[in-house]
């Protein structure tokens, strides 16, 4: 009698409601799901033996997720200043306008200012 007592603890057990859902109702493979709880158990190992390395992760991939944006921006902001560079010293006139001048004249124009249309007005 006892050997029937667990059958039936076995089988009155609830299933969690994902494998309800994509094994029961959806009709997934089997072989899915002892290859998704394979890996449960495997993941639940690693992250008991190995927390240290884990957290140092986990913080490198939070630092670089949280300074990416300043970086692109920078990076963008850098890449406008050559384009206009290049744009002042091939189509406009910039004799007499040493090199400083043009890489302020250029960072004024990426921030939104018109002082490059003016350069040729200078000098008439």
């Amino acid at each position: 009698m006892k050997t029937s007592d667990n059958s039936k603890k076995k089988k009155d057990k609830i299933l969690p409601w994902w494998v309800e859902l994509l094994f029961v109702q959806i009709g997934l493979p089997d072989k899915l799901l002892i290859k998704i709880l394979k890996t449960k158990k495997e993941v639940k190992e690693l992250i008991k033996n190995d927390k240290k390395l884990l957290i140092k992760f986990l913080f490198i991939v939070a630092t670089l997720a949280y300074f990416y944006p300043a970086i692109k921006h920078a990076k963008n902001k850098l890449d406008c200043e050559a384009i206009a560079k290049n744009y002042i010293t091939k189509n406009k006139n910039p004799i007499g306008i040493n090199k400083k001048e043009i890489k302020m004249l250029a960072t004024n124009f990426c921030y939104g200012g018109e002082e490059i249309y003016e350069i040729e007005n200078l000098k008439n």
